[in-house]
């Protein structure tokens, strides 16, 4: 498949990079469903040489039965060091270059990564979802920012990750009774583990996020597109 249209160049400073992020946040459309999925694409990155080398996998999952239809390694030169908040800087041209090689067209892209519940609204699923004009899903295990009550010990179990408003967010945003604003929910992917991380990334809810995310849990903590990806980006050769 081929990726959407250039949205910026690569070769940027952190400063310019928080500075794009800012501009690109505004652009994240948060709300929506994919339409009817045939196949969900999961996301992962890994690094190899010291971090010289960014490894991208894409695998490509039938929907609903979650059969592997494609996966695709895509390897190029790293082109950002490891900078808390500007990790899509450092992963999306590998991801972009792994798609471009896929014969498959997913209809929703799930990511190792945040979405929007990322300091500045724009976390690897959220950016990614804008170079591919696809709805993305953040599914990620530590987080970024916001806070949470506790979350229940039963698998399927969830509790809403706020933060306070940030310029970033849109004037119709949904808020909870403090008037903070819901970026992800934390879901409880397996009884008595912690929790992880899901998040609208691009053209789609929250509800639909967690809905998909939910749909797609297997017996690990991971939901499948994202445990084959990271299988996958973690294996050499």
């Amino acid at each position: 498949m081929t990726h959407h249209e250039d949205l910026h160049a690569w070769t940027l400073t952190p400063e310019e990079a928080v500075a794009l992020q800012r501009r690109l946040a505004p652009r994240v459309v948060r709300h929506g469903k994919p339409d009817a999925v045939s196949c969900i694409a999961g996301v992962d990155i890994g690094f190899e040489d010291g971090g010289e080398t960014t490894r991208a996998a894409v695998v490509v999952l039938d929907w609903p039965s979650l059969a592997v239809r494609e996966s695709v390694v895509h390897r190029e030169p790293t082109r950002m060091p490891y900078i808390p908040g500007l990790l899509s800087f450092r992963e999306i041209p590998a991801a972009l270059g792994a798609f471009a090689r896929l014969e498959a067209h997913p209809d929703l892209v799930m990511v190792d990564g945040q979405g929007i519940a990322h300091p500045r609204r724009l976390g690897v699923a959220s950016h990614l979802g804008l170079w591919l004009d696809l709805p993305t899903i953040g599914v990620a295990k530590k987080v970024l920012c916001g806070r949470h009550g506790e979350v229940p010990a039963t698998r399927g179990e969830w509790a809403p990750l706020t933060d306070r408003r940030r310029t970033e967010d849109p004037a119709d945003v949904e808020v909870d009774a403090e008037g903070r604003v819901v970026i992800g929910a934390m879901l409880r992917s397996r009884v008595n583990v912690k929790p992880v991380i899901v998040s609208p990334g691009h053209r789609l809810d929250q509800a639909s996020a967690l809905e998909w995310a939910i749909a797609c849990l297997g017996k690990t903590k991971l939901p499948e597109p994202t445990r084959l990806a990271d299988r996958l980006a973690s294996r050499r050769g």
